[in-house]
Parts: C-alpha cells; structure tokens; sequence
C-alpha cells in the first residue's frame, strides 16, 4: 500500500508522501513529461520488480510512475489510501497533461476516465474514483505560498484518537476538521513535516 524510505541527499527532496501511478512503458512515460515542460528528477531506474521515476509536473507538483509487477507484498487494493487529491492552479490544464502522461484515455485495460464534476476534474476506473483534481478559480490570483501538490488521504476508524496519536508521537496539526455528508477528515503532518489527511468515514443509518 504504500513505503517509507530515506530519500537521498544529493536529491534536496522535500519531505512527502508520494503517489506512483502504473504505466506500461517508464521511458516513453519520461520523455512525454519531458516534451510536456515537466520535470523529470530520477530515472526511470531498475528497482526490485519493475522501473521507477520521479517527476514533477508544469506546476510543480511531485509524483512518480512505476512499469513492472507489484512488488511482493504490497497491495493495491481496499486496504490502500482512502483516495489522492491534486490541488493545484488549473485543474483541466493538469488532467490534460496527466492524461497524455500517463495514457489515462488510451484505451488500455488500465485506463481511466476523467470527467468535470462541480469544479473539480474526477478520474475513475470502472466505478472506482481514483483521484481528484481541484483547481482555483481562473479569475484569482495564486497564493505563491501555496504549492501545488498531490494530498494523500488515509481512511482511519476514530479520527479524534488520530489527532491525539498525531501530536503524541510528535507530529502537528495543520488544519481544523472538515465534515462533508459521507465523512470527516483532517489535515496532519509528521515529526518530520510531511504532510497528509485522516479521514473518518461517516456512518450510515
């Protein structure tokens, strides 16, 4: 589901959680990222099962992409994150690239459809939500301050223990609680600054 490592330090990585999405050839992935004005920062280089890179999309955002067979013991099933959320400056302009980045609507037996649902730009498989995009309005002017990132949210059972864990353990929290109709979530970062969401499902009568 997912890994914690030490990123090396001629890389000057910031601290984060990371998504890596599958394709079926890294070095075609690569030089599209390359043709698109994106960046790319490692690789695509042999690891375990398969190839990685690392990359950071037009508007700075990091993510990586991995060709090749799960590594052994990881799952991509119901047990992975609760869901990933790019926030970023232009949605579309981001599921634009992503799609011819990644081949989302080649036609392949892993593609995804992406479609425009109340300002944010929603990627399914099947009926599984995958990921979202949210923009800001194109009438506002970014905050400088806020970089676009990819926001990993982890399903958790109690969210309150969740936030005692968090700043027992060192950590911090980073934004107030957020409750919508099927959930409540909150914004936290590790010891070391790395940030992600817990969300707790709502229960349904």
């Amino acid at each position: 589901m997912a890994g914690i490592g030490a990123p090396a330090e001629r890389l000057d990585m910031p601290v984060a959680w990371t998504p890596y999405f599958a394709v079926a050839d890294a070095d075609l992935t690569a030089a599209r990222i390359r043709e698109r004005g994106a960046t790319m920062a490692v690789g695509p280089l042999a690891f375990v099962t398969g190839r990685a890179g690392l990359a950071a999309d037009p508007a700075g955002a990091v993510f990586g992409f991995w060709q090749g067979a799960v590594v052994p013991d990881w799952s991509t099933g119901h047990g992975s994150p609760a869901r990933l959320e790019l926030h970023t400056r232009d949605a579309l302009e981001a599921s634009v690239f992503y799609g011819e980045v990644l081949d989302w609507a080649g036609g392949g037996s892993g593609c995804c459809v992406a479609s425009h649902e109340h300002g944010q730009v929603v990627l399914r498989k099947g009926h599984d939500t995958v990921a979202r995009m949210i923009g800001g309005s194109a009438e506002e002017v970014p905050d400088p301050a806020i970089r676009p990132r990819w926001h990993v949210h982890f399903p958790v059972p109690d969210l309150e223990k969740a936030v005692e864990a968090t700043r027992d353990l060192g950590g911090a929290v980073v934004s107030p609680v957020t409750t919508s109709r099927t959930s409540r979530s909150v914004a936290l970062a590790d010891p070391d600054g790395a940030r992600f969401t817990a969300v707790e499902l709502q229960k349904t009568s």
